[in-house]
């Protein structure tokens, strides 16, 4: 078994003339792909950069005895589990066989045994932006101001000082780090940066979510998370009222989530991925 970035794993397993089945953790390719994106393939290949990189690639296969091409080795995997939502790859219709879909698989370890406080009905809407990207007081003091009085509000402040955003009105708790899996559980929205490992937890959990995308896969993960129904996207400039507007709204998608949840969990988790990794190796 190795990463997306494990490369040398796919080696390893040539060099031992044993199966190598790739984990996957984003989206994978599909059939056209390489016509879609030939253009861009192009234009890196004649970068110094990109000739040094492939150039060094060339040999270090050829240095292991392997005859595949760079690309074919980079990107397209004999076999490979596929640890996302198939409800969240570019072009499902279009992904080879080689690809198994087991989705998310929450490890109970990250398990904490946290419950929000009781004797509190109102809906709670739990705010992280990953672990990259997180230096953004402006929105964690959006959704304090926003969603204060109707909302209990559980804040994933990273990179913040939560100590920053003091006082805290009630039912607003805030820490750099919190128990996502537990919180998941219990929140009726998540509003978050649509990062993938976010995006198909969001999804296990049956949560309506609100994504403030900030840079490289959260773009397409937040489009597609709006397109199937899953979320809400607040307008520009993030202001208060707007991600107000924007947690009403998914607040509103409860029962597609829920329908969601289901088709997830139906066609994935750790048990389906052990088992389609003993599958493609006995392939």
């Amino acid at each position: 078994l190795y990463d997306i970035g494990g490369h040398a794993g796919r080696g390893a397993a040539h060099h031992w003339g044993v199966p190598a089945v790739q984990l996957s953790t984003a989206y994978v390719a599909w059939e056209g792909m390489d016509e879609e994106i030939a253009e861009h393939t192009r234009q890196l290949k004649a970068s110094p950069t990109g000739q040094r990189y492939y150039a060094t690639l060339r040999r270090w296969l050829d240095d292991h005895g392997m005859v595949v091409d760079p690309d074919d080795f980079l990107g397209k995997p004999d076999s490979c589990v596929v640890l996302i939502p198939k409800v969240l790859q570019p072009n499902a219709d279009r992904v080879s066989s080689r690809y198994v879909f087991a989705g998310p698989c929450p490890d109970p370890a990250r398990r904490t045994g946290w419950a929000p406080e009781p004797g509190d009905d109102r809906p709670l809407v739990y705010v992280a932006l990953g672990t990259s990207y997180t230096q953004r007081p402006d929105i964690y003091r959006a959704c304090v101001e926003g969603l204060a009085g109707d909302y209990r509000v559980v804040l994933a402040t990273g990179k913040v000082d939560p100590a920053s955003l003091a006082p805290l009105p009630d039912g607003i708790t805030a820490a750099r780090t919190q128990p996502q899996l537990d919180v998941l559980e219990h929140a009726s929205v998540f509003v978050m940066h649509a990062g993938m490992a976010s995006a198909g937890e969001s999804l296990w959990f049956g949560v309506p979510t609100v994504v403030l995308l900030q840079a490289v896969d959260q773009f397409l993960n937040a489009n597609t998370l709006v397109e199937i129904g899953a979320g809400t996207r607040p307008g520009e400039p993030l202001t208060p009222e707007g991600l107000r507007a924007a947690v009403d709204a998914a607040m509103d998608k409860a029962d597609r989530l829920a329908e969601l949840r289901d088709e997830v969990r139906r066609s994935g988790g750790a048990e389906r991925a052990a088992d389609a990794v003993e599958r493609l190796c006995a392939a």
